[in-house]
């Protein structure tokens, strides 16, 4: 059950945002029993972000939430992976980008709870 919110300053075209949501599927297995079959995204583009008290470059926040726990490494390769990603698709630089993980206990679906 993992989960991915992708807040970013720049507008992405319709074609856009399913590579960035077809990506992130492709990329969330890097993280052991994770795949796209579970995989919620939330992608919220033009948005507007400081960063280092700036606004004028491209940035952007990822957030993943799963449910259960991953190693330091199985991070390390989604933040690589994500990075070159969303360069990659949006065009923001990697030293731009801040990623965050949040691992879960209690996650409810359908009425009831893992």
């Amino acid at each position: 059950m993992p989960y991915i919110e992708a807040k970013l300053t720049s507008k992405l075209s319709p074609e856009k945002c399913e590579a960035l949501k077809s990506g992130f599927g492709k990329t969330i297995e890097l993280i052991p029993g994770k795949s796209e079959d579970w995989l919620m995204v939330n992608i919220s583009d033009g948005q507007k972000m400081y960063f280092k008290g700036e606004d004028d470059k491209d940035s952007a926040f990822i957030s993943v939430s799963i449910f259960g726990k991953a190693s330091s490494k199985a991070y390390s390769a989604l933040t690589s992976e994500l990075c070159t990603l969303i360069s990659y698709i949006a065009g923001v630089s990697p030293s731009r980008i801040y990623i965050t993980y949040r691992e879960v206990d209690e996650w409810g679906w359908n009425g009831s709870n893992f």
